[in-house]
């Protein structure tokens, strides 16, 4: 008997992507996309493609993604993000899978692709990128923090080689736009943890990450866009603990009158 399959999306002013999202998963036996009150069309994007569109206040990546698990009827879950889609080999290998009844474990590694200024990045570090996305809810859950979220999955796991394509930028500017979002959460959480930037993080670490994709991990096999992905996560690295020093260092703000 064919396992029957839940496919979860978490969405937010995706109009721009979703369609291929929900298109490369048409096939699951349920689509159930969380919406976070989008202004743009996003949800009516879903509905077309007879997606179940629930809307949720964002809770968090953690718990928007646990959300979403509990409104899946079937215990398989794909679990994807609006800007990635199930490539056809991924797809295959899934509707194969579901005739064995899953296997005999309770969830799947994919490796996960980036497309990046118009080319699939393949070094770097980058791929493959592998992501815990196709389990049995009953023995998976999401944990973690927010931006670090994964699935932790209490049986055996397996690895599939399909690909989840990952179009995570529309162009450098989105890429900065999101660097200076993660940063700025990401150095909250080191904050937290009583973590201080001084002048090995501004200095080495950015040099040191650059060095390792563009040079170590051949990130200069990917051309022009594989130098500006490395620059640009040196600079990720850069601006995180910059945030990090100035969380501890920003003047103080007083009411006192003079």
């Amino acid at each position: 008997m064919e396992t029957q399959l839940s496919a979860t999306i978490i969405a937010y002013n995706e109009e721009h992507c979703i369609e291929r999202c929900i298109r490369s998963v048409s096939w699951a036996d349920e689509l159930v996309v969380v919406d976070s009150f989008s202004a743009d069309r996003t949800a009516d994007i879903c509905r077309r493609f007879g997606a179940r569109v629930i809307k949720q206040k964002w809770l968090g990546y953690v718990a928007q993604k646990n959300f979403a698990l509990e409104q899946a009827k079937h215990s398989w879950v794909l679990s994807l993000d609006a800007d990635e889609a199930a490539s056809q080999e991924l797809q295959q290998e899934i509707q194969v899978l579901r005739q064995k009844e899953m296997g005999e474990v309770s969830g799947y590694y994919i490796p996960r692709k980036l497309h990046y200024l118009g080319r699939w990045i393949k070094h770097g570090g980058w791929y493959p990128d592998y992501k815990l996305r196709l389990f049995n809810k009953e023995e998976g859950r999401w944990e973690g923090k927010d931006i670090h979220e994964t699935v932790a999955c209490r049986g055996e796991t397996g690895k599939l080689t399909g690909d989840i394509d990952h179009y995570s930028f529309l162009d450098i500017s989105d890429h900065l736009r999101t660097i200076d979002k993660f940063t700025t959460i990401s150095a909250g959480e080191l904050q937290a943890k009583g973590k201080r930037a001084g002048i090995g993080d501004l200095t080495l670490r950015p040099a040191a990450a650059f060095l390792r994709m563009y040079l170590l991990q051949a990130g200069f096999l990917d051309g022009v866009p594989g130098l500006i992905l490395c620059g640009l996560s040196a600079y990720h690295v850069l601006v995180k603990y910059a945030k990090l020093w100035e969380l501890a260092n920003e003047p103080k703000i007083t009411t006192d009158k003079l």
